[in-house]
């Protein structure tokens, strides 16, 4: 099982295989640029396509903030509903959080795009996924003691490095939809699927950017202001809505939605 690459300029999506993918995550620098001696015929049938991945990484991206919440109504009856994503660690949904987050490292890690800029990206946004699942957040005020399936654990360190890797997680899904996914390699002026699937990245790309400050300023506002709309949980709809414009992004990336008719493979 190998992975194939592709000279500049081709726009065949590349493959790569699951093996190598999984070993990829490790030894990274190893696998890049590696020519496969095979034909694509003969991998056909082992290889994740770069499409697969973008799908992949969107459809986790969309479901995680649902599956906490359909969790907490089966499993956290009569608990206080967590204030974020984040503090969901603390709670019997803690595992879907971190297995998730690791199963989205896992493939942006895998995942080389067309360019280096989206190599680069990629692998900057599995990394800081890996660490937002790896350090959590503090319990805090927040959580319920109660319904908390560890104890009390306070640590700054932690908490700070999940807040820094956060911020850029999402603002790495922000550059992919602003920068990387509305690159074309055809000149000329755009028109039809492509200048749609544009602007969907762009307002995806925007609405991820009014979210990261909108979280930003619900952490700093006065406690007299943020007990008025606590109730509200704003920082999980911010952060949910900033998921859904990330994976939605990535789905059509991926062609599921507004695909080149003349095509069966992706325009860039």
């Amino acid at each position: 099982m190998w992975f194939r690459s592709i000279s500049k300029g081709d726009t065949t999506p590349r493959q790569l295989s699951f093996g190598t993918a999984i070993v990829s995550l490790y030894f990274p620098y190893k696998f890049f640029g590696m020519a496969s001696p095979q034909s694509p015929a003969d991998n056909q049938g082992l290889v994740i396509s770069y499409l697969t991945l973008r799908k992949a990484v969107g459809l986790l991206g969309m479901l995680l903030p649902f599956l906490l919440l359909f969790g907490y109504f089966i499993f956290e009856r009569g608990c206080t509903f967590p204030p974020s994503i984040s503090h969901f660690y603390y709670t019997d949904m803690g595992n879907c959080f971190v297995g998730t987050l690791c199963a989205v490292s896992l493939f942006l890690f895998c995942y080389n795009g067309h360019d280096k800029g989206d190599k680069v990206a990629a692998k900057i946004g599995g990394l800081f996924a890996l660490l937002v699942a790896l350090f959590p957040t503090d319990f805090g005020g927040y959580a319920d003691m109660q319904c908390s399936r560890m104890t009390d654990g306070e640590n700054p360190v932690s908490n700070i490095l999940h807040y820094v890797s956060a911020t850029i997680l999402f603002s790495t899904f922000a550059f992919f939809s602003l920068v990387q996914f509305t690159k074309t390699n055809k000149p000329g002026r755009m028109a039809g699927p492509k200048k749609t699937r544009n602007n969907i990245y762009k307002i995806c790309g925007w609405v991820i950017v009014v979210c990261i400050v909108g979280i930003a300023v619900v952490s700093f506002i006065p406690g007299s202001l943020y007990s008025k709309i606590k109730a509200f949980k704003p920082t999980f709809v911010l952060e949910t809505i900033a998921l859904l414009a990330f994976g939605f992004s990535w789905l059509i990336k991926g062609e599921t939605f507004f695909r080149d008719k003349s095509s069966a493979t992706d325009s860039k």
